[in-house]
């Protein structure tokens, strides 16, 4: 269930949160907490019911390893546990997530399996594996204080997060959950809440789906199209500003949503394309997988502790195991090792400043400009592998990128395969891969929301301000925000449900 849908907006959200409020108040906050698990529940099965059995089957085998583990650690063999339950948490990730992609690369070297099926992969596997390994070795490191499984079951399949993230931790989760407060009715947090979906909405119906016709164009062409840098470029930096208010707008919709049961969800999003480095850059993009694969992959690795060398090969690893968690191609494997190395770079150059010039400041303005530029460039630049169906489309898109096939088109027409769906992508407007004037326009206003403009967290901090009155002056002004947001909400569902509900981006991972 998308939540850009009639079905999701209209009928599956108000139902939950009006019975979840009733349940709270007039029988019991378990019971509320056990129908909003029920409800995420409900929520996952409406993609596929079938897949149900496997998150459900997830959930039991690790809350059984959860209390092994929380038994075996004043024995000493709690480290024996971990590492079974982790590796079944990997091997049924594995085979759903990498299966096709074994399958592919055999095929690439000649070696052929037969007739052998090919797997769908489970929406939202990645993120509740992700989120109960977590959850297995907080457990084994005794961090975690609650047991009990209606909590576990809510904190795994809370429907927020469920499909697409954040990747949630125990620590600031079930606490929450735990709380009296979170089962009242409170009109600021409903009104904040709606605010927030609202805005997120806008970033994928408008603004995300408004440039996505001016990327198939580029990257589905194959690698057989010879593209001119202006139309390389142009597909690159649409798919840039697809991706980031896709993104965005998901993370701000999962947020609000959350607002609207009491609940804050870690933040997961937060201006990156205004990243001065590569490193500021990650600490701002996901920043859920971000701390994942820190906290859990890069520190036992052994972080920066066992000297330069080994720390930039942990970053190196880090950074590829990341690539290879978004998708089962090598296309995700070179995106994560491009960001290896920039990482490693940008880490040797501050060694290099701190040592040789002795800087530890922020550089001059011109200095941030210039890390600014490099980094958006670079970012630009490994999206394509991020995007690419294959390498050899990756390939031919940068080294067009690099002008090797000249500048500007060459005039002639340069038709899609499909060249009557080409032709409605671009509404008609040019015959090759660039659309001028309105592609231009697309990628100059995005660029300059994500640049110049206060993102969701900063314009909901003011909003929260300008709720924080009165109980009389509350209803007055929530009754005001209400009223406009509601309009909203059913203009841009009309919008996007008039043509065809798309997926988010980060669904596919």
């Amino acid at each position: 269930m998308l939540f850009n849908s009639y079905a999701f907006i209209l009928f599956f959200l108000p139902v939950v949160a009006i019975l979840f409020f009733v349940f709270a108040r007039y029988v019991s906050a378990r019971v509320a907490a056990a129908w909003l698990a029920a409800a995420s529940i409900i929520f996952y099965g409406y993609w596929s019911p079938r897949y149900v059995v496997l998150l459900l089957g997830s959930i039991v085998v690790n809350y059984i390893f959860s209390i092994a583990l929380q038994r075996t650690v004043a024995a000493g063999w709690a480290r024996v546990t971990l590492a079974l339950a982790i590796a079944a948490n990997l091997a049924i990730l594995g085979y759903f997530k990498y299966f096709n992609f074994f399958l592919d690369s055999l095929s690439h070297f000649g070696v052929e399996l037969g007739n052998v099926s090919r797997i769908i992969l489970p929406i939202g596997i990645s993120f509740f594996t992700f989120t109960q390994i977590a959850y297995l070795v907080d457990t084994c490191q005794r961090k975690v204080r609650e047991f009990r499984f209606i909590p576990y079951l809510l904190f795994v399949t809370y429907f927020p997060h469920l499909i697409a993230g954040p990747i949630l931790h125990h620590a600031e989760m079930m606490p929450q959950f735990a709380k009296k407060e979170t089962y009242r009715f409170d009109l600021h947090n409903l009104s904040m809440g709606l605010a927030i979906f609202a805005a997120g909405l806008f970033k994928k119906v408008v603004l995300a789906d408004g440039i996505q016709p001016f990327v198939a164009p580029v990257f589905d062409v194959g690698s057989s199209v010879s593209l001119s840098a202006l139309e390389a470029w142009g597909g690159a930096l649409a798919y840039t500003m697809q991706l980031y208010f896709d993104f965005s707008g998901y993370s701000d919709m999962a947020v609000g949503l959350s607002k609207m049961f009491n609940v804050d969800l870690p933040l997961n999003f937060n201006s990156p394309y205004k990243a001065l480095n590569i490193v500021e850059f990650w600490r701002r993009w996901h920043m859920t997988l971000s701390r994942f694969l820190r906290d859990y992959l890069y520190i036992p690795l052994g972080g920066n502790r066992l000297g330069g060398g080994r720390r930039y090969f942990n970053l190196a690893s880090t950074m590829i195991l990341g690539g290879l968690w978004h998708g089962a191609a090598w296309t995700f494997v070179i995106w994560g090792a491009l960001h290896g190395v920039f990482l490693v770079i940008n880490h040797s150059w501050q060694g290099l400043r701190k040592k040789v010039f002795r800087d530890t400041g922020s550089g001059s303005q011109l200095g941030q400009v210039l890390g600014w530029a490099i980094t958006f460039i670079a970012v630009v630049y490994a999206w394509v592998f991020f995007r690419a169906s294959s390498f050899d489309v990756a390939w031919s898109l940068t080294a067009a990128m690099s002008g090797l096939n000249g500048w500007l088109p060459s005039g002639e027409a340069r038709l899609w395969e499909n060249e009557g769906q080409m032709r409605s992508a671009l509404d008609g407007l040019s015959t090759n891969h660039f659309a001028g004037t309105r592609q231009v326009l697309w990628i100059v206003s995005l660029a300059g929301i994500a640049w110049f403009l206060p993102n969701t967290q900063e314009l909901g901090a003011s909003l929260s301000r300008w709720l924080a009155v009165s109980p009389a002056r509350l209803i007055s002004r929530s009754g005001l925000l209400l009223g406009i947001v509601f309009t909203m909400i059913i203009l841009l569902v009309l919008i996007n449900g008039g043509r065809g509900n798309s997926t988010f981006i980060y669904f596919n991972f």
